[in-house]
This record gives C-alpha cells, sequence and structure tokens, in this order.
C-alpha cells in the first residue's frame, strides 16, 4: 500500500496519525514508522487543481487524496545545465514532482514536544529525475532526507522526507520547503495552527415581521469556546448593525451581543455577518429579516378649519391611533419622501453659494452655528439651518402642527392640534406629511383654511352735496364702522387732482377697536368753478381692496 500522502505525528518517539485524531499508538522507535499502514489510499494520478487553496485540516486532506493544488513556483530551470534529458512528458505548467501534501500542517499540539509529518514527493516524468529539497533555518523546524545530496528518483516512484516540529508555544508557526528539480523551483508551505479562538454565534438569526423603518434588537449571549483569547471585529450590511463590533473576549468568558435590524422598506433582507479573529480567519454567518407595515395611521386625511380673522388663530385636531405592538415614534415633514428632501437640500446649497459668491471676498464672515440657532416655526426661505441639520421638518407660518414630533406608546392614540393664523384675506391649503416608523410611506394630511380680512364698512359710500358757492365753507360726516372681532387701523388717502385738495377729513387715520365706530368729519372749501365728481379711498390694513367714497357738487359763482 502506497504511503502518498500520509502525516506522521512522532510525540517524543511515539509516532500518531494527526489526520485522523485518534490516539497516538505506541512505538518502540521510528524507524518502525515505515511499517504503518495508513487506512487511505493515494490516487496513482492525483487530480491537479490550480486555483489557491485554503488551509485544510490534516484529515481532510487524506480525505481527499485524489485533489491536488500547484505549489507555488517561482523559478524556471534550465533542464540542459543538469541533465541530458532536456524534453519532458509532463507539461511546463506542471511540476515534474507532485507533493502530497500539497501543504504540510501540524495541529493540536502541545509545547515543548516533537511531532514528525512526513512529504512525498513523486516523479511525474517517464525519465530519471534529480531532486532536492531545503528548509531555511528554523528553530522550529528540521528537515529530515533520505539522503546528505542530491539524487536522483525512478519514474513512478516517490521520495518521502520527514519534517520535525519542535514548537515552544501554542501559537501559529509557518515556514516553507524549498523543492528544486531540474526544470522549476517551487515552495511546499509548513503550516503549524495553534490555539483558536471560537466564539459561538449561531449559524443563522432571523428577524419575522418586524416594523419598517424602526429597529428591532435581538439579544445574544455569545461565549468565547475556544483556547485562546478572542481579539476580534464583525462586519455585516446594512439594514443590519452588530454591536459591540469590535473587542476581546477571554476564555471561557461570555458577552452580550446586540444585533439590529432596520430595514428601510417593507421585504425580505438577508445579508452575512463576518467574524474576523486577529489570527486570520473569517466566519460567517447569515442575518435575515423580514420588514412589514403595521396598523399605524390618521384619524382624517384632511381638515378643514373654519374661517379665521387675520392676526387671530383658529384650531382644529387631528389623531394618530397605534394599533400596534411598538412605540413609534413621528415628526410632520414638508415633503413626501426622503428623495424629494434630499432635491430640495441641494437646491437650497446651491441657492446659498450663489449668494455667498455675491459678497464681496473681504465681507464673507461666517458667525458660529451656535449664534443662529434654528427656530421652531420658518418659513420655506430660511431654511438653511434647518439644511445644515439634516433635517427638514415642516415648517410654515400659516399653518403649525402641535407636537411637531414625538412618540406613540403601543396601542394608544395621540392628539395632536393643527393652528391656522392667515395673514390674508384669502384661502390657504397645504400639504403637509407625517413620517412615523413603522410605516413605509409617510402619511399625508391635507389642510385648508381660509383667511377673513377686516369686517370695516361705511356709512355711506356716496356723499352728493349740491351746489355750492365759491368761497363757502361746509361739512358732512361718514361713520366708519367696524363689525368685525379685531382691532383695524385705517388712513385717508387723498387723490392728486385739484379738487382733492378743497377737502379735509378730520380725523385722517386712526384704530378702529372691534364692533365699534368712528366718525370721520368732512370739511370742504370750495375753491373752483363747475360740476366734479371726486373718489377718496380709505385704506383698511388687511383689507385687500380700500374702501371708496364718491363726492358730487357743483360749484357756482358767488352772487
Amino acid at each position: 500500500m502506497s504511503n502518498l500522502g500520509l502525516a506522521v505525528l512522532e510525540k517524543e518517539g511515539d509516532l500518531c496519525n494527526m489526520a485522523s485524531g485518534k490516539t497516538p499508538c505506541p512505538m518502540r522507535s521510528c524507524r518502525r514508522a515505515d511499517r504503518f499502514q495508513s487506512r487511505v489510499v493515494a490516487s496513482r494520478n492525483p487530480k491537479l487543481v490550480r486555483e489557491a487553496e485554503e488551509s485544510l485540516a490534516t484529515k481532510q486532506r487524506l480525505a481527499s487524496p485524489w485533489e491536488r493544488r500547484c505549489s507555488r513556483t517561482t523559478q524556471l530551470l534550465d533542464m540542459g545545465e543538469v541533465s541530458h534529458q532536456k524534453f519532458s512528458a509532463v507539461d511546463v505548467d506542471q511540476r515534474l514532482f507532485q507533493p502530497f501534501p500539497s501543504e504540510v500542517v501540524f495541529e493540536n499540539y502541545t509545547p515543548h514536544q516533537f511531532y514528525i509529518a512526513t512529504l512525498a514527493l513523486r516523479n511525474k516524468d517517464r525519465v530519471p529525475r534529480l531532486l532536492n529539497v531545503l528548509l531555511r533555518n528554523s528553530p522550529y523546524f528540521e528537515l529530515i532526507s533520505p539522503s546528505d545530496k542530491n539524487y536522483k528518483v525512478a519514474p513512478g516512484m516517490s521520495s518521502t522526507y520527514r519534517i520535525l516540529f519542535k514548537p515552544d508555544e501554542d501559537k501559529d508557526y509557518f515556514e516553507e520547503l524549498i523543492i528544486i528539480t531540474e526544470r522549476e523551483k517551487f515552495f511546499v508551505p509548513i503550516r503549524a495552527i495553534g490555539a483558536r479562538a471560537i466564539l459561538d454565534f449561531p449559524e443563522q438569526l432571523n428577524f419575522t415581521d418586524c416594523p419598517v423603518r424602526f429597529g428591532t434588537q435581538k439579544t445574544l449571549l455569545v461565549r468565547n469556546v475556544g483556547k485562546r483569547e478572542a481579539c476580534y471585529s464583525i462586519t455585516t450590511l446594512s439594514p443590519f448593525s452588530v454591536d459591540p463590533s469590535i473587542g476581546t473576549l477571554g476564555v471561557g468568558e461570555a458577552m452580550q451581543v446586540t444585533v439590529e435590524f432596520h430595514p428601510p422598506k417593507a421585504g425580505v433582507y438577508s445579508s452575512p455577518m463576518t467574524v474576523h479573529y486577529d489570527t486570520g480567519e473569517d466566519v460567517h454567518k447569515s442575518l435575515c429579516g423580514t420588514a412589514v407595515n403595521v396598523n399605524i395611521s390618521l384619524d382624517k386625511s384632511s381638515l378643514r378649519v373654519e374661517k379665521t380673522s387675520i392676526t387671530l388663530s383658529n384650531q382644529r385636531s387631528v389623531v394618530i391611533h397605534n394599533q400596534s405592538a411598538i412605540t413609534a415614534h413621528f415628526q410632520w415633514k414638508r415633503f413626501v419622501d426622503q428623495e424629494e428632501e434630499e432635491r430640495q437640500k441641494l437646491r437650497l446649497q446651491r441657492q446659498e453659494e450663489d449668494k455667498l459668491d455675491d459678497v464681496p471676498e473681504e465681507h464673507r464672515v461666517v458667525p458660529p452655528l451656535r449664534e443662529h440657532p434654528s427656530p421652531p416655526l420658518c418659513t420655506f426661505q430660511n431654511q438653511g439651518t434647518e439644511v445644515q441639520g439634516d433635517r427638514m421638518p415642516f415648517c410654515n407660518d400659516i399653518f403649525t402642527v402641535v407636537p411637531m414630533e414625538g412618540d406613540i406608546l403601543p396601542n394608544s392614540s395621540l392628539e395632536m392640534n393643527v393652528i391656522f393664523k392667515p395673514k390674508e384675506a384669502r384661502v390657504y391649503q397645504e400639504t403637509v406629511y407625517c413620517d412615523i416608523s413603522g410605516c413605509e410611506t409617510r402619511v399625508p394630511l391635507c389642510i385648508r383654511g381660509e383667511g377673513v380680512g377686516p369686517q370695516v364698512k361705511l356709512s355711506c359710500e356716496q356723499l352728493s352735496i349740491g351746489k355750492v358757492f365759491v368761497g363757502s365753507s361746509h361739512s358732512y360726516r361718514v361713520l366708519l364702522l367696524n363689525r368685525g372681532v379685531i382691532e383695524t387701523p385705517f388712513s385717508v388717502v387723498y387723490p392728486e387732482r385739484a379738487v382733492g385738495c378743497c377737502f379735509t377729513f378730520t380725523p385722517r387715520e386712526g384704530m378702529l377697536l372691534p364692533f365699534e365706530h368712528q366718525v370721520i368729519w368732512i370739511s370742504f372749501n370750495a375753491t373752483v368753478l363747475g360740476q366734479f365728481t371726486e373718489e377718496f379711498q380709505f385704506s383698511v390694513k388687511g383689507s385687500p381692496e380700500p374702501l371708496m367714497l364718491t363726492v358730487r357738487s357743483r360749484c357756482a359763482p358767488t352772487p
């Protein structure tokens, strides 16, 4: 039976099969190792695998003797310098000698003990070929060769070398054997795998039917069941996160690890969670989650506020019902979604940059941000501070929602007030969006209100004086009536024509109290002959149009 692929460990003169993991079998001397019967039958024509190979345990290597890997080649040599056989039946992209195993691995060793592994090199050519194996000076590894100098190996035959390993710590060791043939020089790695840390994470962690746009957490009790202190870092992909993501854990110790699932949209998510150890190993776990919309809604989709006088305010209420099991956070927003917010932020930032470009260089002094805190209520034009803070809540001088943001406990409701404060006598309409955790899209609320101007009227809109004589003086009166609930300032606007100078209004301006009236005395001193019609305006603040008083008269010469 061929000894190809056999890895033999010897501890203080005892040989054992490290790959099988069995208890070392006692031997009287190391010479009896040649009579050790391997349970693995090596293929006479191993399959060559050229891709990179991860470090396998010896047991795994012996379980797959038909699959071999290419060793790292560093130099091609001229065969004519050392041999008359310049041509070979072996392709140039393959080695003249096939190593088995392709990587020598020591595991489960004890410091200050001795271990031996074997390496077989088989001549794949049809003629004898020279072979030389070298090992750099190392305090931990020693090469035991079958010959003290180069020798030829018959075609199809193998030459067996022994590697003596003398560890002084339970840690990793690495070295390389230099294999020199007539055509190439390549390396066979020697690895000693020491103690490892093992964090007992579950293979898969599932988050089932979790609220969308809400953080769902699971806390794991993780132990280090390995034989070494764990220096680790954990990485994963959004919408999953892990805390702590980096740290150390002693042998046998335990810690709490929180895994959070915060999905931005409803659907199914999966992500690998990779545990990186300082020894170079990466362990991959699986995270899966399903995001759904929960039952959170407004009690109405539109709201109409009663007619409200300017400078006064009115309010209506709207209720958010949370019929889920989570504490939902809400905030009123101006835009329908996050994408629209980002577009508006860019637009506002460009406007600010354009304004800055128009300012001379010597005047570009930017005050500290703390001197300009963002007000809770603001107009659309004053949103620079909101953009800088990466928040764009609903801000409006006409409509205000109180509270603007907050939390709603599970299976409860929250009543909010919508305050309407018109500035002009016209109809206002605005759509605001409630951004609620647990809901994938923002919930719209259409608000409508009408502003009512001052309820001020004149007791008469026309004043007919009739026939008067030039140089005579006359007095008349009209009443300015306030039938509304707000104080209203007023003023008289004189026309620019010459006839307008013949009239005097007393008082010319003033304040009308709610449900009161003001007597306006009109003095007329006729100085122009002829018939005329004159219009006088009473400007009332907040009224879209002024009040008009038309005066008609005919001036005749003095008899």
